[in-house]
């Protein structure tokens, strides 16, 4: 799931894929161009060159610029200064390697001819099309890209005025060229609006160029990046019908992708995704705008052919070229997915064969993997485990990978192969994925079901989508999946939560997952005895972990969702919204009345009971501790109560706790 990186190879660090299995989502930076700076001279500047020795002297000329550090961007000119210094000095040692043979046999090298060399190259440069002009453009560059210090504003004016007058009429030639291509780049960055909008129709014609620039594309996402809605437009309207053809260029897919994912409105990425499905819709595209793609295939079974083929061609050689993690790729499986047949989606599974873990961290991938594990065979759906095991903690914690992991724990009949793919993986991680707010959502579902505390109506939804998908290959009631998981997952719960209750108590999420454990009769009942005594334990040591003296800030009882759980445990039941009343446990032994006398006879007694009154962060805790005991008989805290009722503080407007506490004491009395 982590980006492809571009790697320095050699000298003219070209920008290679990294070509890997799990091919990773990449993205051009945008917010600076330094990323070109690693790109090396253009093929155009070497075809000029006669010999092998003004062939390397060009290479060190132009690569000068690809000095500057990645992170200063185009803002760094002590660095270039340092680059070219660095040069001059080794420009000896550099030529006696790089020279012609024949200088080499001779073995005559000298300064002198260094010299002259340097001068040929210089004239060559400026004898080029539109070279006296680049040349003092980047003079002006020098000056106009210093960040530090940075430049006044109305000399960065000036300066970019100057260096649009000399390249408004050869930019279409500056942007191919590495050097140049960054001079533009500056430009776009410190431009106003209105020349931005010259810059976008001075390039009109050769946008495809650019995206398939090793330099070029760079300028296009910074054209991208700063342009208005109507330059985006008339950039996606240009790259239209060319978009099949970039998502297998090795350049061009970078530049769709963040087309797609950062600057598309809703509108073009659906122009964009008509295109996948064949050139009928990618030339007439006007014709087919409001249609959808169920739409189109409900028409004719014979289009619905063609628009399988094309996008399952599209899809496998991207696949191929490593451009799995693409999200403009996921969201084209979703179109396939959606009119695929089984025989389709068992072919489209060995297409993606180890692939699965790079689909789960977008929206559409995440969708496309649901899809698959609902609608595939037993088979199928273990290699898809298979695959996904080895990334369980990053699967698991992902906002949308989540969901993944939940319709995998939905779906698949063989939960003793859900455990032992799964349980290893995350045993040791359990405590802190169980206070991530997207890596608790499984565990409760195991827990609770599909419960529309954890889960929104718009997720609840969707899963329930994956369930009626799955009726076709799953056996097992939906039901009997979860509990056979919960009688496996269940003394994990306990064991972490025994280890760790300090770690998970500190944390809100964490105090609510255990008052879910504990506060649950069907959790309970797949206990063996052993860990029912463990159970016992847990309460114990919750018990425990509310000594010490609670005017001290650090004391848990001051954090609000602490005093929750207590009044749940304490309850020994759950609240039901509906018919608003508490519903008691069934099975569960040790909450309720044994937890309230427990934690009045071990926390509190009659010397800090006023304290607890008092206080306004305890004083509900004891309102609830004198509901569970009085209805149960227990007449200790009572006594106690009487004994300090008339100190009790009543005249707090903020000690809500405390007035209600003498309200209930002096109705029973």
């Amino acid at each position: 799931m982590a980006p492809i990186t571009a790697k320095k190879n050699g000298k003219k660090h070209a920008l290679k894929l990294k070509d890997t299995k799990g091919a990773k989502k990449a993205k051009v930076e945008v917010k600076s161009s330094s990323s070109s700076d690693e790109i090396a001279s253009s093929s155009d500047e070497d075809d000029d060159v006669e010999s092998g020795v003004l062939d390397g002297e060009e290479s060190e000329e132009e690569d000068e610029l690809d000095e500057v550090s990645e992170e200063d961007e185009l803002d760094q000119e002590s660095d270039e200064e340092q680059a070219e210094q660095k040069e001059e000095s080794g420009s000896d040692d550099n030529e006696n390697e790089e020279g012609s043979s024949d200088e080499k046999k001779a073995g005559k090298e000298g300064p002198g001819q260094h010299a002259e060399q340097r001068k040929l190259l210089k004239e060559r440069k400026m004898q080029r099309k539109s070279g006296a002009e680049v040349q003092q453009i980047k003079s002006l560059w020098e000056r106009l890209r210093v960040n530090n210090p940075p430049v006044p504003k109305p000399v960065r004016e000036k300066l970019s005025n100057e260096v649009w007058e000399l390249s408004k009429d050869c930019i279409s030639d500056l942007v191919m060229k590495h050097d140049a291509s960054r001079v533009v780049q500056t430009l776009v960055k410190y431009s106003s609006k209105e020349r931005r909008e010259q810059v976008i129709n001075a390039l009109k014609g050769k946008y495809y160029v650019l995206a398939t620039s090793s330099y070029g594309k760079y300028l296009l996402v910074k054209l991208l990046h700063y342009g208005t809605k109507q330059s985006r437009q008339v950039i996606i309207d240009e790259l239209h019908g060319s978009l099949r053809k970039l998502m297998r260029h090795r350049e061009g897919a970078y530049v769709v992708e963040d087309l797609y994912v950062l600057y598309a409105s809703q509108e073009q990425r659906q122009q964009m995704l008509r295109e996948f499905w064949g050139a009928e819709y990618a030339v007439f595209r006007d014709a087919h705008k409001d249609l959808t793609l169920e739409q189109v295939c409900e028409s004719s079974a014979e289009k619905k052919n063609i628009i399988c083929k094309n996008l399952i061609g599209t899809i496998s050689a991207s696949v191929d070229k490593g451009s799995t993690g693409f999200q403009i790729l996921h969201a084209a499986m979703g179109e396939y997915v959606k009119i695929a047949g089984d025989k389709e989606i068992s072919e489209f599974i060995e297409v993606l064969e180890d692939k699965f873990a790079e689909l789960v961290h977008t929206p559409e991938g995440a969708e496309v993997c649901c899809t698959l594990i609902a609608r595939a065979t037993a088979k199928e759906r273990k290699t898809i485990i298979k695959n996904l095991k080895d990334h369980a903690d990053n699967l698991i914690r992902n906002e949308h990978g989540n969901t993944v992991f939940v319709t995998a724990l939905m779906c698949v009949d063989d939960t003793v192969m859900m455990f032992k793919s799964f349980g290893p993986a995350i045993k040791d991680r359990l405590q802190s994925i169980v206070v991530d707010k997207f890596g608790r959502r499984p565990f409760l579902y195991i827990l609770l079901g599909l419960d529309g505390k954890y889960f929104s109506p718009v997720v609840k939804t969707e899963l329930q989508k994956y369930i009626k998908l799955s009726e076709n290959t799953s056996k097992k009631p939906f039901e009997q999946r979860r509990k056979e998981l919960l009688n496996k997952f269940a003394p994990m719960y306990l064991s972490t939560i025994a280890k760790y209750y300090d770690l998970i108590l500190e944390e809100n999420l964490g105090c609510q997952f255990i008052s879910e454990v504990l506060v649950n009769d069907e959790f309970y009942e797949q206990l063996g005895e052993q860990d029912k005594a463990r159970f016992q334990e847990v309460i114990d040591t919750i018990i425990a972990y509310f000594k010490g003296d609670i005017t001290d800030e650090k004391h848990p009882i001051h954090r609000p969702y602490s005093v929750r759980l207590l009044k749940s445990l304490i309850q020994g039941g759950k609240w039901n919204a509906k018919e608003k009343k508490l519903e008691p446990l069934r099975s569960v032994q040790g909450l309720g009345h044994d937890f309230a006398q427990k934690f009045y006879e071990d926390i509190i007694d009659e010397t800090n009971l006023l304290d607890w009154i008092n206080n306004v962060d305890s004083s509900f805790t004891v309102v609830a501790l004198y509901e569970s005991l009085s209805k149960a008989g227990d007449k200790k805290l009572t006594k106690d109560l009487k004994k300090v009722a008339k100190k009790i503080d009543q005249e707090s407007n903020n000690n809500k706790g405390a007035r209600l506490l003498v309200k209930l004491m002096n109705e029973k009395a």
